[in-house]
């Protein structure tokens, strides 16, 4: 059944819509316990909701785990949920994505609704039947493609995002729009991130998602095209990977999604130079942009070996192969390309040294 996103003018009237659509006996509301904080105290008092049964997990990504997943499904489990109920996911991409994979396997599949509350969900996450957890220390490693029957997005919910989070989605909108036009790409290097214009940001946000819902329509399964989102993941995955394994160290708290996809962006713009022709004016002009929000990577030489270590495990490769997504220009995307040890390295050069 189709995926039907909704860009909210009034989120009361439209999630009654979207719960009359879905066939449910019973409601239950996913949140983390941030946006059960903040969330819950609006959405208690929606009509459709009143007889909604919340379940709360641990907040960040760290808890995208199968610890989280297990105690959805005894929670709904113990609440009385049947093959007939509706799971509704109130969050960031870490709850839609942990939500989805639990709604899509308890009980073979429950329908759900998706409600991101971050930038970063709102582009990227929430949209596209991706959903999934972390395990045995790499990112999204365990998971299905399954669409929710509804994403409603509502831009109110980002002002009460901090700025890390703002910045963290922005990365995918950027990618987004070097896969598209230049006119998409020069109207997000433009814009001021340290004061944001709400009203241009949904704009934005909107032309953003319908990049990502063209893409996921012509290849639901990623056997083709859809690999076009994965500019920036390659590389971006290994420094997400590399960061939350630093994090349970303790030398360092684990960097945003966003914070890790733009870093590969610049490493895999400077591989799209190398190896596709992209004219390196864009990508001078993109890792300025980066360098300059999202600030540096701390990783060293020593690192190298690790982090290539965990390319080899991203879940895009084939036949041990670490397979990439280059540009030869603004939205002339070239899939399924490889680099060379060395290539890799001189890219991590080029991310610490510029």
């Amino acid at each position: 059944m189709e995926q039907r996103i909704i860009i909210s003018q009034h989120l009361k009237q439209e999630l009654a819509v979207a719960i009359s659509e879905c066939e449910h006996d019973k409601l239950f509301i996913l949140f983390d316990e941030t946006t059960h904080r903040t969330c819950w105290p609006i959405l208690q008092h929606f009509v459709g909701l009143k007889d909604a049964c919340p379940i709360v997990i641990p907040a960040t990504d760290t808890h995208k785990n199968i610890d989280s997943l297990a105690y959805v499904w005894e929670q709904l489990g113990r609440n009385g949920a049947t093959r007939h109920s509706c799971l509704i996911n109130v969050g960031g991409g870490m709850v839609t994505d942990l939500g989805g994979f639990a709604a899509s396997t308890f009980k073979r599949g429950i329908n759900f609704i998706n409600i991101p509350t971050t930038l970063l969900a709102m582009v990227d996450a929430s949209v596209g039947g991706k959903t999934g957890i972390n395990f045995n220390g790499l990112k999204n490693e365990i998971g299905v493609f399954s669409d929710s029957r509804f994403v409603i997005l509502d831009t109110v919910f980002l002002k009460s995002l901090d700025d890390m989070n703002i910045r963290s989605g922005y990365a995918e909108m950027l990618k987004h729009s070097l896969i598209s036009n230049d006119k998409m790409w020069a109207q997000l290097l433009h814009f001021n991130l340290d004061q944001p214009d709400w009203q241009e940001l949904k704009q934005m946000v909107g032309d953003s998602v319908k990049v990502k819902q063209c893409v996921v329509e012509q290849d639901p399964h990623e056997h083709g095209i859809r690999k076009a989102l994965n500019l920036g993941h390659t590389f971006g995955h290994a420094f997400e990977s590399w960061s939350l394994r630093r994090s349970t160290q303790g030398d360092h708290t684990a960097i945003l999604h966003g914070y890790a996809v733009a870093f590969g962006l610049i490493c895999e713009l400077y591989l799209s130079c190398l190896k596709a022709s992209f004219p390196t004016d864009k990508m001078r002009q993109t890792v300025a942009f980066v360098r300059e929000n999202y600030g540096i990577l701390p990783i060293t030489c020593d690192d190298y070996a690790e982090l290539i270590e965990l390319m080899h495990h991203d879940k895009k490769n084939s036949a041990g192969i670490i397979n990439f997504t280059l540009l030869s220009d603004i939205g002339n995307i070239k899939i399924n390309q490889t680099a060379t040890d060395e290539e890799i390295k001189e890219c991590l050069d080029f991310l610490r040294e510029g």
